[in-house]
């Protein structure tokens, strides 16, 4: 029976991630691209300047590098460890290319999502900021687009509560844990009819009861833990595939080569219609936004709860997030796994696969090799689960018109979510993931290429501007 689902899944995710989707993802951001003038380009020094220089003046619930570290907590996690491993396993090393091709289109796809959460959100009476794709479709679109606003409501809950937000998080965590500390199974208990070891049991327990104790506290206290968590552990990363990076260094000219030739000729490895450019193209691009968001819709809710007063500077804020998630992060995470070979090892997957890259190619001994990235893995898909537990519930909100008693009830069930995603098995995890990735996606580039016009007026009129001032 669960083999049958599982097939009814993956047959599913390759539908809804065909062609079209793929398509529309990237003539989106080729779009926005050249109105914005490369904008991803020409101002992404002034982006990174503006990241760490709060405003001060307009509304808001967090600073604007709340906002965006409450977005990176969401996209920083399983994307950038297993997601690459997953893509680069099933596509080939061509998949990491299409990947940084998507996020450097992506980039202002992504700026034009933080600029328009904050030129059509609203502050209710309380001095609660509402915004997101669900505003910026009703309030840029109009009313009769309010159907559209739903429809991308409803799939980004079902995205928080069953993709990115709770069950491949838990379950990469719950896969690394036990993998360091229990490999062989030696210690397992019998649940739902398969035997589990009790590292995942205590993992599930522990994470559940970490991630209540954040998300009662909504979106002050996501900011502040993950103000605190995610420059930390992006630091620590970035710094671990450095070193893998500068002693394999001979090996990566050739690494660069694999993966710019697999991009265009597909992987032998995986033979027929796997190893394509198509597929190749297919895992790039769909793990690429499930790790970096870039069309997705969700940065946006985020951006919305900035102080600020000015839409293009926070889109300017909004668009480092897919620079260091996916053109540096997961650059990293390729890179390695492909000087390793890892990708290659049939018996490997997901986590699995990016662990063995770094205890290849770290100069450390396995068992440290192993244990660094597991902290940096459980404390990212950590911070990813709170961040998705915010955009979930501000899309119930805005589905059940601010029922406060609908946004509580999502909150008990993200909870329970995550303490049931360990038993889940790794492929359906991901397909899941995939396909309400994709329903979440459609309506919201709908609205971008919609309201193309409205970001390009906008950032003529704010670098104007700032030229002047000067």
């Amino acid at each position: 029976m669960l083999d049958q689902i599982n097939q009814i899944i993956t047959v599913v995710q390759g539908a809804v991630w065909g062609l079209p989707l793929i398509i529309l993802i990237l003539f989106t951001g080729f779009l926005l691209t050249v109105r914005l003038g490369l904008l991803q380009v020409r101002h992404l020094g002034k982006a990174f300047k503006f990241m760490v220089k709060n405003e001060e003046e307009g509304h808001g619930e967090v600073s604007s590098f709340g906002a965006l570290c409450t977005a990176l907590s969401a996209t920083i996690g399983t994307g950038n460890i297993a997601g690459v491993a997953t893509a680069l396993a099933a596509g080939g090393p061509g998949a990491l290319f299409w990947m940084i091709v998507a996020a450097f289109l992506g980039m202002a796809t992504k700026y034009a999502e933080g600029l328009l959460a904050i030129k059509y959100r609203t502050v209710d009476e309380n001095g609660h900021v509402l915004g997101g794709p669900f505003y910026y479709i009703e309030n840029g679109m109009g009313r009769n687009w309010r159907w559209l606003a739903k429809i991308f409501a409803f799939f980004g809950a079902c995205v928080g509560l069953f993709g990115i937000g709770t069950f491949t998080q838990v379950n990469s965590i719950a896969s690394a844990v036990t993998n360091f500390f229990d490999p062989d199974a030696v210690n397992t208990v019998l649940i739902f009819g398969r035997s589990y070891s009790w590292s995942t049991v205590i993992t599930c327990v522990i994470l559940t009861f970490c991630v209540g104790l954040v998300v009662i506290g909504g979106i002050r206290r996501i900011a502040k833990v993950s103000e605190i968590v995610v420059p930390f552990m992006a630091v620590l990363y970035i710094l671990l595939g450095l070193i893998i990076i500068i002693t394999n260094i001979e090996a990566v000219p050739g690494a660069i080569v694999t993966i710019v030739k697999s991009a265009f000729t597909g992987s032998a490895l995986a033979g027929g219609a796997m190893g394509s450019m198509v597929s190749a193209m297919q895992q790039g691009i769909a793990r690429g936004i499930f790790s970096n968001e870039s069309g997705l819709g969700s940065a946006p809710i985020a951006a919305a709860a900035a102080v600020t007063k000015e839409p293009a500077r926070q889109g300017l804020v909004s668009m480092t997030g897919t620079f260091i998630d996916t053109i540096i992060v997961c650059t990293m995470t390729g890179i390695s796994v492909v000087i390793a070979g890892s990708w290659m090892n049939p018996d490997l997957e997901g986590v699995e696969i990016t662990m063995d890259a770094f205890r290849k190619g770290l100069p450390f001994p396995p068992a440290a090799a192993s244990f660094a990235l597991m902290i940096c893995l459980v404390f990212f898909a950590f911070t990813t689960i709170l961040g998705w537990n915010y955009y979930g519930e501000r899309c119930v909100e805005y589905l059940f018109n601010r029922r406060t008693s609908a946004v509580k009830s999502y909150r008990w069930l993200y909870i329970l979510a995550v303490f049931i995603g360990p038993y889940m098995t790794v492929a359906a995890v991901w397909n899941i993931a995939d396909i309400f990735n994709a329903l979440m996606a459609f309506p919201n580039l709908v609205a971008l290429l919609a309201l193309n016009g409205v970001v390009t007026k906008e950032s003529k009129d704010y670098f104007a501007r700032l030229k002047a001032k000067k």
